[in-house]
């Protein structure tokens, strides 16, 4: 796959790995806000992507922003799907107990590109049948 073209609000946004072979980009905040104990705040990355086609980018919080601030994305993972041309923002809540504050420039997710299978459906009468079969949440026991 080639370079993944991108604009920028401001080159200090430019997605970076940490260390070399990280499989994901840190992406960081475009704006400076505090987001309060519960509350919900939609944070601009500044960045525009095209990701290509076959491709799609999965974007998670880091690690550190969710553990020790509780700070986690609304959707869980955010997917970009290979059309998307916007600016990336981020759907943040803060479940932790103090207010957040980010700043202009501060790291708060992680994107992944990724290749994707891109199956169609077939409608069938049956399904083939599996050892588990329609065994649900917690049919494998603890």
């Amino acid at each position: 796959m080639d370079d993944i073209r991108i604009t920028l609000e401001h080159p200090s946004l430019m997605p970076e790995r940490k260390h070399v072979g990280d499989a994901g980009v840190d992406l960081k905040s475009a704006e400076g806000l505090v987001i309060e104990p519960g509350g919900i705040a939609v944070v601009s990355t500044g960045v525009r992507l095209a990701i290509p086609y076959g491709y799609a980018g999965f974007v998670v919080v880091r690690s550190g922003v969710s553990t020790n601030h509780g700070i986690v994305l609304m959707n869980q993972i955010g997917v970009i799907d290979h059309q998307y041309r916007g600016i990336v923002y981020l759907p943040l809540r803060n479940t932790g107990g103090e207010p957040f504050e980010i700043h202009f420039g501060d790291r708060i997710a992680q994107l992944v590109i990724q290749r994707v299978e891109l199956p169609g459906f077939d409608i069938v009468e049956d399904l083939p049948q599996t050892a588990r079969g329609a065994g649900g949440f917690g049919s494998t026991g603890i």
